[in-house]
C-alpha cells in the first residue's frame, strides 16, 4: 500500500471530501481511479455519514481528546476548527521515501555515514540504525514511535489514543513535529525554507515511464528501477512533510498518514 500525507480537517479526510494526489492526476489527464484494498478488492466506504453527522462525531472526539490530555493546573487546550470546506494539502511521499528520510535522521544522529541508495520496497523498520533511534529513550522522535497523527497543538508530545473510528494510533503534535524536521534540516542539510519546499518537485523517485500524446504510458527504453538515491528520497519525503507542516500550522489543522 502507498504512502499518502494529508493536512485538513477531520471532516473532510472522513467525508472523502479530498482526493489524492494520484487521483487528482488521474482525474486531469482522463483516467478513472479506484481504490483497492490489500486483498485486491475496490475499497468499500460502507454506510456513509453525512457531512453534518461527520463533523458532530470528529468535533465529539476533539473534545474528549484535549480535555483527556489538558495538563493539571493549566488552560485546557483550544479546539482546532472543524468544517468539510478548509482547503486541505496531500502529496505522496510513499513509503521508500518515508524510510529514506528516518534513515538519514538516524544516520545522522548517530555519527554514521549515509547509505548512497535504498532498496525499492526496502523494509526500513528492521535497518539498525533506525529500529535503535526507535528505541533509543533519550532522543524521543514521533516519527520514529509509530506517529500517524499530529494535532495542531504547539507543545510537544505523543499518546496513544482511539480514533474517530476506534482504531489505537500513536498521536503526536505539530509542536513537536516542528522540532524534530528542524532537527533533522540541522542535523542533515542545514538548508533554507525555500530550498525545502523545492524538493518535492526536484527530488524523488526516478521517471519509470513516460506519457506520451496519445495519453498512453510507456516503459519503452527505461529500465526497471531496483535502487533509489537515498539523499533524494530523503529529501523528497521531507518537503512533503514540512510543506504539511507548514499548511497545518497556518490552517490550524492535524496531519495525518492515509495509507
Amino acid at each position: 500500500m502507498g504512502l499518502d500525507i494529508y493536512a485538513g480537517t477531520l471532516t473532510r479526510y472522513y467525508s472523502h471530501n479530498w482526493k489524492t494526489v494520484v487521483q487528482q492526476w488521474a482525474e486531469k489527464n482522463g483516467y478513472t481511479f479506484n481504490r483497492i484494498t490489500p486483498d485486491g478488492e475496490p475499497a468499500d466506504d460502507g454506510e456513509e455519514l453525512s457531512p453534518a453527522e461527520v463533523q458532530a462525531a470528529v468535533e465529539n472526539w476533539r473534545d474528549q481528546i484535549l480535555a483527556a490530555i489538558a495538563q493539571p493546573g493549566q488552560e485546557p487546550y483550544a479546539p482546532w476548527p472543524e468544517d468539510n470546506e478548509k482547503p486541505y494539502y496531500t502529496d505522496k511521499p510513499d513509503w521508500d521515501a518515508f524510510g529514506a528520510m528516518l534513515l538519514v535522521a538516524a544516520c545522522h544522529t548517530y555519527g554514521e555515514p549515509v547509505p548512497p541508495t535504498v532498496e525499492k520496497n526496502w523494509d526500513f523498520g528492521e535497518h539498525p540504525l533506525i529500529s535503535r533511534l526507535a528505541s533509543d529513550e533519550e532522543r524521543v522522535w514521533s516519527l520514529f514511535r509509530g506517529a500517524t497523527w499530529w494535532l495542531p497543538l504547539s507543545d510537544a508530545f505523543f499518546f496513544q489514543a482511539p480514533l474517530p473510528t476506534d482504531d489505537q494510533a500513536m498521536i503526536a503534535t505539530l509542536g513537536g513535529l516542528r522540532k524534530e524536521l528542524e532537527k533533522l534540516n540541522q542535523l542533515a542539510w542545514q538548508a533554507d525554507e525555500d530550498t525545502i519546499l523545492d524538493w518535492a518537485d526536484t527530488e524523488g523517485y526516478p521517471v519509470d515511464g513516460t506519457i506520451g500524446s496519445d495519453g498512453q504510458y510507456s516503459k519503452a527504453d527505461i529500465p526497471e528501477h531496483t535502487q533509489y538515491d537515498t539523499q533524494s528520497l530523503a529529501k523528497f519525503a521531507f518537503s512533503m512533510f514540512w510543506r504539511a507542516m507548514r499548511f497545518a500550522e497556518e490552517q490550524q489543522v492535524p496531519i495525518l498518514l492515509d495509507y
